[in-house]
């Protein structure tokens, strides 16, 4: 898939979040429910978040040019951190609105009304939720899985926030409304701590995932018991793209043909365990003392 077309996605999910923010301050006006006020605030982050992927995945499209020989898929993270950065922003204001909210109480009013319209606008997120994280991990990205956990958090936000004005409704005990919008600020938080977790480490070069490194030693095994060894192995994500480097010693006393079919085919069988991966090998003789030099990741 050309992904420029994963914009039509992020175009998504800007309609998905502009619906639920009419949906949801509506149902705020009718109730004065400080938790759908604090689900309302989570669609403005939502907004923010959609926009903001949109651009990320504009610029992570770009194909390889002379300054960035690797690509633009390590955009990607950046909508991961600054939408973790929004999401802190509005538990922030959540907190504070719930804290004044239970120094001072207010009744609800047309709790009943207010609960269909923030169920309704779950229903918009839970599907539209669902279609992004489907996409975005058949095509790998991490701009839109991230916008889909973002968009299923405020999904289960939303089910607390009924959950609690409910309990308000049956019980009349008015300070529930308010640690129901505590407790979806601590949720909140959460997943905003994820997003800013997985971006930093995206950004760190951090190396690809044990069970993904697992599959890769497993194809290097095989030809080990040709009598081929390997060593300096290196892995990194940026974006979608994976890459793999390692160095393959061979017999000195094969010529340059053989050695180079060799690491061919061990190029062909790494890049066929995940799509858009570059490897890159380097072909040494394994009688030769210097090739041992540079076991680690540096000589």
């Amino acid at each position: 898939m050309n992904r420029a077309k994963l914009k039509n996605y992020a175009w998504l999910s800007v309609a998905a979040a502009l619906v639920t923010i009419a949906l949801k301050s509506f149902a705020y006006w009718i109730t004065g429910s400080v938790g759908l006020l604090s689900d309302a605030v989570e669609s403005l982050v939502n907004l923010a978040a959609a926009i903001f992927a949109l651009v990320i995945l504009t610029i992570a499209a770009r194909p390889p040019d002379d300054d960035h020989p690797y690509g633009h898929g390590k955009a990607e993270y950046f909508a991961g951190g600054v939408e973790g950065t929004l999401i802190f922003a509005a538990a922030l204001s959540i907190t504070y609105a719930a804290v004044r909210r239970l120094m001072v109480p207010q009744a609800l009013e047309q709790m009943g009304l207010g609960l269909m319209i923030c169920a309704l606008a779950s229903v918009v997120n839970g599907v539209v939720a669902w279609i992004l994280l489907k996409k975005g991990r058949e095509y790998n990205s991490i701009t839109l899985e991230a916008d889909a956990k973002h968009l299923l958090t405020d999904v289960w936000t939303s089910a607390a926030v009924i959950a609690g004005v409910g309990a308000v409704a049956l019980t009349s005990w008015q300070p529930l409304d308010s640690l129901v919008a505590l407790f979806a600020a601590a949720n909140i938080l959460w997943s905003g701590y994820q997003l800013v977790k997985r971006s930093v480490y995206g950004l760190m070069d951090s190396a690809l995932p044990k069970c993904e490194r697992d599959r890769i030693n497993t194809v290097l095994e095989k030809y080990k018991a040709q009598g081929v060894q390997f060593h300096a192995l290196r892995t990194h994500q940026a974006g979608a793209r994976r890459f793999i480097s390692v160095h393959v010693l061979v017999s000195g006393k094969l010529s340059v043909q053989q050695g180079h079919d060799i690491v061919e085919e061990i190029e062909q069988n790494l890049r066929g365990l995940f799509t858009d991966s570059t490897v890159m090998t380097h072909l040494e003789p394994n009688d030769d003392p210097l090739s041992w030099q540079d076991v680690g990741l540096d000589r």
